[in-house]
């Protein structure tokens, strides 16, 4: 088990509230992180660019990347979503526990949105 951290931006708080809510719902994540006020300065088909966008900071493991990477293109409004994954060198060792259990497909959960699809 190797936890990882991917980044993202996104332009609005709705895609930010999207994509967080998402990554959780399939358990591709344990936890998303939305940092609003973030300021990115790049170069985009030959122009600089500046604007205001939300950082979403997604904790999970290795074997999700691809998941969690598919997940984000799919909900995405930007044509070239920023992913980049970090892997974490050291971590709380019951925190880490935290996160495999989250993402555990198999692991019997009780998400609110599952109760509610029952009622």
């Amino acid at each position: 088990m190797r936890a990882i951290v991917i980044v993202t931006t996104v332009g609005t708080e709705d895609q930010a509230n999207l994509l967080a809510r998402e990554l959780i719902a399939r358990r591709q994540a344990a936890c998303v992180n939305v940092v609003p006020g973030v300021r990115s300065t790049y170069r985009w088909k030959g122009k600089i660019c500046t604007d205001g966008e939300m950082m979403l900071v997604v904790k999970t493991l290795d074997s999700e990347f691809d998941a969690v990477a598919a997940t984000i293109r799919e909900l995405h409004t930007y044509e070239l979503p920023e992913i980049l994954s970090f892997s974490v060198d050291r971590g709380d060792a019951r925190f880490l526990e935290w996160i495999a259990a989250s993402v555990d497909k198999d692991a019997e959960f009780a998400d609110e949105d599952d109760e509610l699809a029952d009622i």
